[in-house]
């Protein structure tokens, strides 16, 4: 996966904005102004920041050496994926989602029903 495919997956999904709140060099993907992803335009390979269920994220770490803790986010909820041609585009895809979903299960009741209006 690169940067492109990376971009237009995130921006694909409902209620998702992609912003720059870090300057240009790093694209932040919310959903209703929640982050559940963030990558550098400039690493090469790409590599992007997403949430994890903690106990999955132990997992990922143990099994792909492309998954590692998330520098400068909580290490236990959040994990850096480096896509090495390790993992195929497929688990990267459902990594997102798992990503989305999480935030998206964290939003309050008002927040989730305007999303479903979006």
């Amino acid at each position: 996966m690169n940067l492109e495919e990376l971009r237009n997956y995130c921006i694909s999904k409902n209620g998702v904005e992609e912003t720059l709140p870090f300057g240009p060099d790093t694209l932040v993907y919310k959903v209703m102004g929640k982050v559940f992803l963030l990558t550098g335009i400039e690493y090469n390979p790409i590599q992007f920041n997403i949430k994890c269920d903690p106990e999955k994220a132990i997992e990922l770490r143990e099994q792909f050496s492309c998954v590692i803790p998330a520098y400068h986010m909580n290490k236990k909820h959040w994990i850096t994926v480096i896509p090495d041609g390790s993992l195929s585009n497929k688990l990267i895809e459902e990594l997102i989602n798992d990503s989305y979903n999480l935030v998206v299960n964290g939003l309050t009741r008002k927040e989730k029903d305007e999303l479903k209006n979006l």
